[in-house]
């Protein structure tokens, strides 16, 4: 029998933007290239333990043709001769859950639905990884991509896969959120092999937030200043994008510094924020960021511009 990517997952969708999405971790590598299938004009499934991935693009068919989720997975599995040591969790764009799963699966298996979600794992530690997942996406503030992964570290946290960590992936799909609109492919996010596969998700969606994902305009934008001011200076001239004499003495920002800031702005490929909105999401985020240097930097952009709602 072939290796079976038993994991925990959560498939959702979002009524405030018509986004649909799968959030996944396992002890497996590239758990993204098998368990999310997810389409702006059908819904989102999840297909894990010893998964059919037949099971993603054809329950995505018929949730197209107008089935609900439970019966989808009713047509899914009936059919299937090894469905009992399968598992998988369906949401249509109404919002209504389903999910299956199989006695054969290895202990702990289960499965858990709440309002517009399914939470699904198999060889858990615990049912409370489960129930940790379904309260964390029900009670975190903020976007939808931040309730999925905080679904994600909360089942982690609670026990989560008893074999350990490896890979994690966040894909969502939402109606013309592809790249320039031109598909649904909103967020597609990978970590293959990590030793901490949730935190490096986590990363690397705010770096895709800040290059790809677009927001509404501020009403008003600050200026660096101050401490924050001379601190950024200092890390635009440690990345070399400027010269060690504009970085000395800095207690506001002026034309060397952003001329700077605007090197880094484009080879960084944040050209989806303009000057003025990326200094502004540093000044107010600079506090609250992580990390050192660029990644500092990065971060400061993310938590400056959360406050603004993504389009």
């Amino acid at each position: 029998m072939p290796p079976r990517p038993s994991t925990f997952s959560i498939a959702a969708r979002d009524p405030g933007t018509g986004a649909v999405g799968v959030a996944v971790q396992s002890k497996f590598i590239g758990v993204g290239a098998l368990v999310p299938f997810v389409s702006a004009d059908a819904g989102a499934v999840a297909t894990q333990s010893f998964a059919n991935v037949a099971y993603g693009p054809d329950g995505l068919d018929r949730l197209r043709e107008g089935r609900d989720a439970a019966d989808a997975i009713d047509e899914l599995t009936a059919p299937d001769d090894e469905a009992p040591s399968r598992q998988v969790g369906i949401v249509g764009l109404d919002g209504e859950p389903a999910a299956f799963t199989g006695d054969e699966c290895h202990d702990y298996a289960g499965d858990l639905q709440g309002d517009d979600y399914t939470v699904q794992g198999n060889i858990l530690e615990n049912e409370e990884t489960l129930t940790a997942m379904a309260d964390a996406f029900e009670e975190t503030d903020g976007g939808f991509p931040e309730r999925l992964i905080a679904a994600l570290h909360a089942g982690n946290e609670a026990g989560g896969d008893r074999r350990g960590e490896q890979s994690a992936a966040l894909y969502v799909a939402k109606p013309e959120g592809g790249y320039d609109g031109r598909n649904d492919r909103w967020i597609d996010v990978r970590v293959d092999d990590h030793d901490s596969p949730i935190d490096e998700l986590e990363r690397v969606f705010k770096l895709y937030d800040v290059t790809l994902l677009e927001r509404e305009a501020p009403d008003e934008t600050r200026e660096l200043t101050g401490d924050p001011a001379a601190a950024v200076a200092a890390t635009l001239a440690d990345l070399g994008f400027l010269d060690e004499g504009d970085a000395t003495g800095v207690d506001a920002f002026g034309a060397p510094q952003r001329e700077a800031l605007e090197t880094f702005r484009g080879m960084n490929n944040f050209e989806n924020h303009p000057l003025p909105v990326l200094e502004d999401a540093i000044a107010r985020g600079w506090a609250d960021a992580e990390g050192e240097g660029e990644d500092r930097l990065v971060d400061a952009v993310w938590h400056g511009i959360s406050r603004l709602d993504r389009v």
